[in-house]
């Protein structure tokens, strides 16, 4: 079925509906990212958006349940440049066609990706609406340009646990798999639980929640709503804030609960929990052109100079001059100079803007979740 994604300024283009027939409207981005795309559809911090992949053939490893990275799919809208009819992997349990069907996504293949990456890369991210049903350009950049604006967006509403919830209680969702070889086993076994904290759902990655469980933290998830006097009426070793959507200058309602906990546990924040504790610092945030979306962001260490290549999907940065003396910038993005990291310099506190749990890309920053465990080992 002949599909149009139109953009608020004009644009336009003409391609293939994929999965459902339908309209919808969102921020059009972009993710270079080779592979991973069922972990991009299904990561909550991609609400409200339709997700471009750059690279020109997705779908030929299928998809499965193992992958997903939360209950459901979260992109409003996919577009790529082919998709693969038959996918061929040992563990797909469906095609990419037939999960958009099965959860009635609206997707579009046939595009000139390259031209579309290049033009948000020049004239930045931008309102989008992709539709079977108005194929009219001019009708349809006039829908995209009417439609919401990512600036002021709380998606955090959407996409947080609506109660409080003990991750992997069983200890069997976050064991970690292993090549198979003849001298061991498939499946790493779990440590032991050291350490009882609380995750602030933003929108939180099942990668993220893992990984946490590797290290040796039991977690206890908790909706974005939670008061600190909640948090800390749980007496937990430490407070992690999750990644998510949206604008983070929106979420003034968690910044001021954030605030309270600051000096009173120790703080590990990623992505969109980066931004917010860079507002409770008391810093402001700003939108960024078009964003860090993949697998191949340059960063660096400013305390050790080295440079990890990282996971990053998000479209706000914290400002650094808005920080305050007491909070460090540890961290920058070698491509445009924005702030990667944060460390408070009295209180047990750092963050991080891109994704160490990776899933999918590198897994060069892992080690913070370890850093994590040893803030809070130095601070009892």
């Amino acid at each position: 079925m002949k599909a149009i994604l139109a953009l608020e300024d004009g644009v336009h283009f003409f391609g293939e509906s994929f999965g459902v027939a339908g309209s919808i409207t969102g921020e059009a981005c972009f993710n270079t990212s080779m592979t991973g795309y069922q972990e991009v559809l299904t990561d909550p911090s991609y609400r409200g958006q339709i997700v471009a992949m750059t690279y020109p053939l997705i779908g030929n490893y299928g998809v499965n349940a193992a992958d997903d990275e939360s209950a459901q799919p979260q992109v409003r809208g996919f577009v790529i440049e082919e998709l693969c009819p038959a996918p061929s992997n040992w563990r797909a349990e469906d095609s990419l066609e037939g999960y958009f069907r099965k959860w009635n996504l609206l997707g579009i293949q046939g595009i000139d990706t390259r031209r579309l990456t290049k033009h948000l890369r020049t004239r930045g991210a931008m309102r989008a609406f992709l539709s079977t049903e108005v194929l009219d350009p001019a009708a349809a950049c006039a829908r995209a340009a009417a439609s919401a604006s990512m600036v002021g967006s709380d998606f955090v509403k959407e996409v947080s646990t609506p109660t409080r919830y003990l991750w992997d209680p069983e200890s069997t969702a976050s064991r970690e798999w292993l090549l198979p070889n003849a001298d061991g086993p498939v499946i790493k076994a779990l440590p032991e639980v050291k350490y009882r904290i609380v995750a602030y759902d933003f929108g939180v990655k099942r990668n993220i929640l893992r990984r946490l469980r590797q290290e040796g933290f039991q977690v206890q998830v908790v909706p974005a709503s939670t008061t600190a006097a909640e948090i800390l009426e749980l007496q937990p070793d430490g407070v992690f804030l999750s990644n998510g959507p949206g604008d983070p200058a929106a979420l003034d309602y968690v910044h001021r609960e954030v605030k309270q906990l600051i000096g009173k546990t120790p703080l590990f924040a990623i992505c969109l929990g980066h931004q917010i504790l860079g507002h409770a610092f008391g810093g402001k945030t700003f939108k960024l052109k078009f964003g860090h979306r993949g697998g191949n962001q340059p960063v660096q260490d400013l305390r050790t100079g080295t440079v990890a290549i990282t996971s990053q999907n998000h479209g706000f940065a914290v400002d650094p001059d808005s920080l305050p003396s007491n909070v460090e910038v540890t961290h920058l993005n070698l491509n445009d100079q924005t702030v990667e990291g944060l460390r408070h310099r009295e209180a047990p506190i750092f963050s991080v803007q891109y994704h160490p749990e990776a899933a999918p890309g590198p897994n060069d920053a892992r080690y913070f979740f370890r850093d994590f465990a040893e803030l809070i080992e130095a601070a009892r």
